[in-house]
């Protein structure tokens, strides 16, 4: 079965944005990290989704990596990251 690789971009946004709405204090409590779970497309194919989390420039950055592939597939079908910085009313 193949999965459409648009609705994998779209989960990949997905996440970055919600990962944005996040605070700098709440994205610093829980860096560093990172998870895996399974999830649907909007199609409704079964999807891994990981999420990690990594410190960066000297601890002044928060990197925020998604990556989304059919499951036991290794390299991604999808793949995003942002940095994310201390807000100036933080």
């Amino acid at each position: 079965m193949a999965v459409n690789g648009d609705d994998l971009a779209a989960m990949v946004d997905e996440e970055l944005d919600q990962a944005q709405a996040l605070s700098w204090e709440e994205l610093r409590r829980i860096t560093p990290w990172g998870d895996s779970y399974t999830g649907l497309t909007p199609a409704g194919d079964e999807v891994e989704v990981e999420r990690n989390y990594l410190w960066c420039d000297d601890g002044n950055a928060i990197q925020i990596e998604v990556s989304v592939r059919r499951i036991g597939d290794r390299d991604p079908g999808a793949f995003g990251k942002i940095i994310a910085r201390p807000r100036g009313d933080a």
